[in-house]
Formats: structure tokens, sequence, C-alpha cells
């Protein structure tokens, strides 16, 4: 039987049935070898960006982006998958954008109302720059372990703490460090952060089983934390604070702000909501909106300026250079760097996750994972890169947890030493990369780089480094059906 123009209908069919077939053959899989190109490309560009052009990194990451594209392109990805995977990505990282946007709002707002100038005021009054890095560690983990969330933490009194730091003379970067430590601390221990109940879940183990596990990492290195912090405030900083300088801050503040016992409460209604369990983003917008009224009742401020600071943030004339630098922050606008770092990130995760590469480096890793030591440093490290990869502390939790739960249960050790491993690798790296969501979130809340607060962010690579030394000495590992590692072992050898 004939088909079209003469040409016989069966073999009519199979030409015309051919390029679909071929268009639906699955992908090849990725080797390893190139799956590390757009790695080493965003390396090698962000570091040529960073320290020769003194740039940032977004143009790096669109580029790497680009090149992780068209390596998955070249195995057989359809654009469409991959433009899959990068809308994918971004939708994960969404809820922290409007989160953003809203603390610009909300900074704006409570400088106008003199919120922040308040806690500022009082801070420069009861601390010193002996004690401030040691106080303000120690105040942002109190506040993080009530609220469970470093986010709020920084975006509160991490803010407050930071003007006293300038008023104090205390460097940025470290007074950003102590601020960060701290909320960290809150964020890997309260039972109220998302990233505690998550790691558990992910890795198969109980919450609060897994939180008394991490005492044994996090205890230890928050002592170390205070005791370097305690070290550097004895040592004095360079240009040290005179009191007639904390003097004219303290009179300018007094002058140019009326500041009323009753500013202090949407600090308090932040971390009250919080307590109650409140999502962030309601949460916050009240408190930015409940800035805003403060300023027109108490500043005397008009809604039209108020509209106008929560856009373009907030520019202090005081007359007193260090109060004007100090304040001259904040708005929706202040947020619009980060957001889009925060995007070009989330792009190359979401090209490097839906092309499989992520999966390639896993089974590449596991092949060197052979004793216990090995597979928690492992995971470690794969936390690390997914904090730079696929830039968000949530995936990196998710996907080493996804990864590795059946190789800890293969070789007969408990959940909750994946699920710490999994909060002391990637909930405390998330803040130490520029370009991932907390990284990004922190330098535009601080305004601080977090090349810049890295060598002072104690708690955040202590703890990391704490967990792979207790795993390679064998201490505190726990097995699926019998007791503690290292008490173990000690069992034995006693009854031998």
């Amino acid at each position: 039987m004939r088909g079209t123009l003469g040409v016989p209908r069966r073999l009519h069919v199979i030409r015309t049935t051919m390029p679909d077939a071929l268009k639906n053959q699955p992908p090849k899989p990725i080797p390893l070898g190139y799956a590390l190109i757009p790695v080493i490309t965003l390396i090698g560009l962000i570091a040529m960006s960073l320290l020769s052009f003194k740039g940032e990194a977004h143009i790096p990451l669109v580029m790497a982006s680009a090149v992780a594209a068209t390596v998955g392109l070249a195995f057989g990805h359809a654009w469409k998958s991959i433009e899959g995977g990068i809308l994918r990505g971004i939708q994960i990282g969404l809820k922290a954008i409007l989160i953003l946007c809203v603390i610009g709002i909300m900074i704006g707002t409570w400088i106008a109302a003199g919120i922040i100038p308040l806690l500022i005021y009082h801070g420069l009054q009861i601390l010193s720059p002996s004690i401030f890095l040691t106080a303000a560690c120690l105040i942002c983990a109190v506040v993080s372990l009530a609220t469970g969330s470093s986010w709020t933490t920084a975006s509160t009194v991490g803010i407050g703490l930071m003007g006293v730091a300038t008023g104090l003379n205390v460097p940025a970067p470290m007074a950003a460090g102590a601020v960060i430590s701290g909320a960290y601390f809150g964020d890997k221990m309260s039972p109220l952060s998302d990233s505690t109940n998550l790691a558990p879940a992910v890795a198969g183990s109980e919450l609060f089983e897994h939180i008394r596990y991490m005492l044994y990492t996090t205890l230890p290195a928050l002592a170390i934390t205070l005791l370097l912090y305690t070290v550097l405030g004895l040592r004095g900083f360079e240009g040290s604070v005179h009191t007639s300088q904390v003097t004219s801050m303290t009179e300018t503040l007094q002058a140019h702000f009326s500041l009323s016992p009753v500013l202090v409460l949407p600090p308090l209604l932040v971390i009250a909501m919080v307590l109650l369990r409140w999502q962030a983003l309601p949460a916050l917008l009240t408190a930015a909106l409940l800035g805003g009224l403060l300023a027109v009742w108490i500043q005397d401020t008009s809604p039209a300026a108020i509209f106008a600071v929560a856009h373009h943030g907030f520019v202090a004339e005081t007359g007193n250079a260090d109060v004007d630098t100090l304040l001259s922050h904040g708005g929706l606008d202040s947020m619009m760097n980060t957001i889009s770092l925060i995007l070009c990130a989330l792009t190359f995760g979401g090209i490097m996750e839906q092309t499989g590469m992520l999966a390639v480096f896993a089974n590449a890793t596991l092949k060197l994972a052979r004793s216990t030591g090995s597979l928690i440093l492992t995971t470690v490290t794969t936390c690390l890169g997914i904090n730079m990869i696929a830039p968000d502390q949530y995936l990196s939790i998710i996907i080493p947890g996804r990864m590795y739960r059946e190789e800890y249960h293969k070789r007969g050790l408990h959940a909750k030493n994946l699920s710490r491993t999994l909060e002391d690798a990637g909930t405390m790296s998330s803040p130490l990369v520029a370009w991932n969501s907390c990284g990004a979130f922190m330098a535009a809340t601080l305004a601080v780089s977090p090349m810049a607060y890295f060598p002072y962010a104690f708690l955040n690579w202590c703890t990391p480094i704490i967990s792979i030394f207790l795993a390679f000495a064998g201490w505190r590992i726990a097995k699926l059906h019998g007791v503690d590692q290292g008490e173990r072992t000690k069992t034995q050898s006693e009854g031998a």
C-alpha cells in the first residue's frame, strides 16, 4: 500500500516518526570530568572578579550558568527541561527574596521611627569595647535560641549591635562575625528553627534526640568562640574609642530622635510573633508597618516621607558624620543587588541539579568514603559544596541527606550522626558563602561582606571542624543498635 508521493506507507511512518523517537530519548549521563567544567568555571571567574577586579559574583554566576546549560544540552538535555530546573531553583529562593524585600522596608521604617537609634543609644551606654564581641555573640545566641531564626536575630538586635560596634570603634567584620556566630547557634539548636526540624526529618532521626546529639559539637565550638572573642576584646582595637566620641554620638541621637521607651515594642513584638510560630513574612511586615506608624506618631514624620524611606531608605542628616553613616541605610532598593545575586546563584544551582551533575559529584564522593570518619568528612564537604553550587541552606541539608541516608544505614550508623553532620556543615557554612542566600542576606542586613566577616564567624567554621575531628577519633558516633562508639570501645577495653 502506497503512502504520500508514492513512498510505501510503512517507510513513510518510520521516517516521520524517527525524529520524535530521537527527541524522546533520555539524555546521556554526564561524566564527572564534564560535570566539573561549570564548577571550575565558576570558581575561576569568581576568584577573578572578587580578587582581581574587586567586583562581585553576579556575572561569574551568569557565565557559569551558561556553561552548565551548554554541557547539559551537549548531553541531550532539552532546553525546556533545563529552563524548568532554573525556575524550580528560583522558586526555592522566592521566600528568602520576599523576606529580604520586607526587611529592607523594615530597616528603613525602624530607623525613621527611632527604634534602631534607641537600640544604638542604650548599647553605647551599656557595652564597652573589651566585652562587646563576647556580649554580642551571647545576646544573639539567646535571642536566636528563643526565636529559632538567625535572620530575625540579625535583622533586629543584630542591626542595633552593628551600630553600637561603630560607636565603640569595634571593626565591623569582627562585630558581624560575633552577631552571625550567636545567631547561628540558635538557628542550629532551637526546636523552633526550620533547619533544626528539617535535618532530622531528612536523615530519619527524632527532633530532640537530634538536638541533644548536636551538643557534642556545638557546645565546644561555642566555648572556643567565646574564648576567642574575649581574647580579641582584651587585646583592644586600633583607634580605641574616646568617651567624647561616644558622648557626641549619644547626644546627636537624643537631639534628632525622640527616644521613647515605647520604641522597644516592635523588636519585642517580632520575637513574640516568632515564639508564637507566626510565619516570617507576616511577622516582619507587621513590624515594618508598626515602624512606619511609630515614625508618624513619635518622630512626627509625614506619611509621604515614610513611603519614601520604605522605598529608597533612610538618609540621616544630623551633622555628625559617624551617625549619618550609621543611619543612612535600609529601604526596598537597598536589597535589589542582593536579590539579583540570589537569582543568579539559584539559576546556576537549578541547572546543576536538573542535569544530574550534582548527583554525579555525590556518586564520586561516596567511592572515597570507606571509613566512618571519611563518610562524615564526605558529608561535610558535600554540604559545603552544595552551599556553593546550589546556594541555599535548605538544599545543603536536603540533597546530602537524601544522598547519604541509605549509606549511613548500611554501615550501621544511627541517623542522628547524619542529621548532626548536616547541621554542623550545611546550616553553619551557609552564611560564609557570599552568593549563598544566607550569605547574601547577612551581607545586605549587616552591611559587611562575607569575605570580610568570614575569619571572625568562629562558631560557623569551628563546628564542622569539630564534627570531622570527632568522626575520625571515633567519639560520640552512635550505632544503630548499640551504645555510643566511644563508650563501646571503652567497655570492650575494660572487659579485656
